[in-house]
């Protein structure tokens, strides 16, 4: 099947989104991205995917393909012949699995939490914060233990659990410009140094949005969701 056949419907902005981009970036496979208006469903997204109804999805040929990290493994599976994404060993795998897991179940709630609680008071800011940072040491000894002293949690490329978590890298960004420093050299210097390579990829430099634009967006959807109901 031509490369051509590969689409991707998704948002510049979205974190989950990336994920598919860089693993068709380390696979050298062409796509075309379909972008998607926030806060709108297009026919093509409703009718690809009709359970969530969300971005991303992956269409090859005429087959879709929903949920970013089903995504990931799916372009793994497919085109083999390329860089592997997802660990050879068993448990590795397994092992990049349940962390993939956690930062979409516990660690990214945690970040999203920091945007919902602005203007909630110190207290409910101070309880958010050590939540993410909680997560962000648990992190920083997953890295240790699955990059093996390595420049990635995949050894030595990007690998399934890099992809996972380096997509939030951009909205960390965003974040930290509050003052609030997640990423410490002094307390998590395995991901501040992972983090540099991770950027620097040339799989992930052309999909890693700007902070600044980033930055712009969050003001504007911040503003949105505390505007009052119309009448």
């Amino acid at each position: 099947m031509a490369e051509s056949d590969v689409k991707i419907l998704g948002a510049w902005a979205s974190p989950f989104v990336m994920r598919p981009r860089i693993a068709l970036n380390i696979k050298s496979v062409g796509y075309e991205f379909l972008e998607e208006k926030v806060g709108v469903k297009s026919d093509l997204l409703i009718k690809s995917n009709p359970v969530y109804k969300k971005i991303p999805v992956l269409i090859h040929g005429d087959k879709p393909i929903c949920e970013s990290l089903v995504i990931v493994q799916y372009i793994d599976e497919t085109w083999s012949s390329g860089p592997s994404i997802l660990p050879s060993d068993v448990y590795d795998r397994a092992t990049a699995r349940f962390w993939a897991a956690y930062i979409d179940d516990k660690w990214f709630p945690a970040l999203s939490e920091i945007v919902k609680v602005q203007g909630e008071g110190e207290e409910a800011k101070a309880e958010a914060v050590k939540q993410l940072l909680a997560g962000i040491a648990l992190l920083e000894e997953a890295f240790q233990k699955c990059s093996k002293g390595k420049a990635f949690f995949g050894g030595d490329s990007i690998g399934y659990l890099d992809i996972a978590l380096g997509s939030f890298l951009g909205w960390l960004r965003v974040t930290e410009l509050n003052g609030l420093t997640i990423l410490d050299a002094e307390k998590t210097p395995g991901l501040v140094g992972w983090a540099e390579n991770f950027c620097a990829d040339s799989a992930v430099k052309e999909v890693m949005p700007e902070t600044g634009k980033l930055a712009e967006l969050a003001k504007r959807l911040f503003a949105k969701t505390k505007a009052p109901p119309s009448t």
